[in-house]
């Protein structure tokens, strides 16, 4: 696999990931998106940036799962900072139960055999 290609298959698995990841960094601590696009470079997780991260944001507000509110900023005009709702709580918790029994398939599937595989 060339390193395009191995960039692309990771774009990919983020792509799918990606809003159940913002959800779990928002529960653990309200933020305004540019904070969140900061959290989520830290973590590792190459969001790809605001033009991600706003429209999926505004998606899970819609679905009832953030909610924002405007709040002042120390530098600047106020900002949206946005925090789980108790539906948002649920639905994670729903995610991580689905995700681990994803990844515990996956692993198992992906897995050598017993005696070692062949490449």
């Amino acid at each position: 696999m060339t390193p395009v290609e191995g960039a692309e298959r990771q774009t990919q698995l983020l792509r799918g990931a990606l809003d159940r990841c913002m959800l779990a960094l928002l529960a653990k601590e309200p933020a305004h998106g540019y904070e969140l696009v900061r959290r989520l470079d830290e973590a590792g997780l190459d969001a790809g940036g605001y033009g991600t991260v706003y429209p999926l944001l505004t998606r899970m507000r819609r679905l009832g799962l953030v909610v924002d509110e405007l709040q002042a900023s120390p530098s600047g005009p106020r900002r949206k900072v946005y925090a789980v709702t108790p539906a948002g709580h649920r639905r994670l918790a729903v995610w991580r139960q689905q995700w681990q029994r994803f990844v515990t398939t996956v692993n198992a599937t992906l897995a050598d055999p017993p005696g070692g595989g062949h490449d």
